[in-house]
C-alpha cells in the first residue's frame, strides 16, 4: 500500500499510524466443508428470521486469514448486497483495517446473525443462539490467530456475558482453552455516530495488533 493512500486511510479514522507485520497464514480449509457449511447457512430456518430475510449473509474474506472481524448482524444494505459491513460502517471497517496494514479481502469477516432483524433491532437470545454454530464453525475452518469483536452486541453474544463494552474493551478474552484470543472494539457504524471515540478504537486496534503478534 503506498504511503499516499495510507495517509488517506488514516485521515478517514482521524489517528496515527504503525507498521504491518507480516505472519505465516493460518491452515487451508477444505473447500468442500465451506460449500457445505455455506449451503447450510442459506437454506437455514432455525428462527424466525427466515421469514424476513432477502438472503443470508454468509461472510467474506480470505479463509486462511490471520484476523476474523465479527459483527452482530446484517443491516438492510447488507441484507440486499449478501455481504457484511456494507455502505458507511463498512467503509469506516475497511480504513480501520487499512490504517493497520490489513485489507478487507486480507481478514475473514462474519456476523453472530446470518439473517437481518427486522428494522434492524437487536438479535434476540434465541435468535443468536441458534444462529452461532454457523460462526463457531467459520472460525474453526479459518483458524484465525485474533477474533476482532466490533460493538456491544456482538461481543456479548460470543463471551455469553452481561458486561458492558466499557469493562469488555482493553482485555484479552477468549472461548474455551484452544480458541484464538478476542479482543473487543467499538462497532464501525457506533463510531459514525460518535467519533469522539474514534481514538479509544484506535488504542483497541493496537492493543489487537499486539495480541496477534505474540501468536
Amino acid at each position: 500500500m503506498n504511503p499516499a493512500r495510507r495517509k488517506a486511510y488514516l485521515e478517514a479514522m482521524q489517528i496515527d499510524t504503525w507498521d504491518r507485520r507480516v505472519s505465516s497464514p493460518s491452515p487451508l480449509a477444505q473447500t468442500s466443508e465451506w460449500d457445505e457449511l455455506e449451503r447450510l447457512v442459506a437454506g437455514c430456518r432455525r428462527c424466525a428470521l427466515c421469514e424476513t430475510r432477502r438472503q443470508t449473509v454468509f461472510g467474506v474474506g480470505d479463509r486462511r486469514a490471520r484476523w476474523f472481524v465479527v459483527g452482530e448482524a446484517p443491516g438492510a444494505e447488507e441484507d440486499r448486497q449478501g455481504e457484511p459491513f456494507v455502505g458507511r460502517a463498512g467503509q469506516l471497517l475497511n480504513a480501520m483495517l487499512r490504517a493497520i496494514g490489513l485489507s478487507r479481502e486480507e481478514v475473514f469477516i462474519a456476523n453472530v446473525l446470518k439473517c437481518r432483524p427486522p428494522n434492524n433491532r437487536d438479535p434476540l437470545a434465541h435468535e443468536a443462539a441458534a444462529c452461532l454454530p454457523y460462526l463457531e464453525r467459520q472460525i474453526a475452518l479459518v483458524a484465525p490467530r485474533l477474533l476482532l469483536v466490533v460493538g456491544r452486541i456482538a461481543a456479548q453474544n460470543l463471551l455469553a456475558t452481561d458486561e458492558p463494552l466499557a469493562r469488555l474493551r482493553g482485555r484479552v478474552h477468549r472461548r474455551g482453552d484452544a480458541g484464538p484470543p478476542i479482543v473487543v472494539t467499538y462497532h464501525p457504524a457506533y463510531l459514525l455516530r460518535t467519533p469522539s471515540d474514534k481514538r479509544k478504537a484506535w488504542e483497541d486496534l493496537k492493543f489487537a495488533r499486539e495480541v496477534a503478534a505474540r501468536g
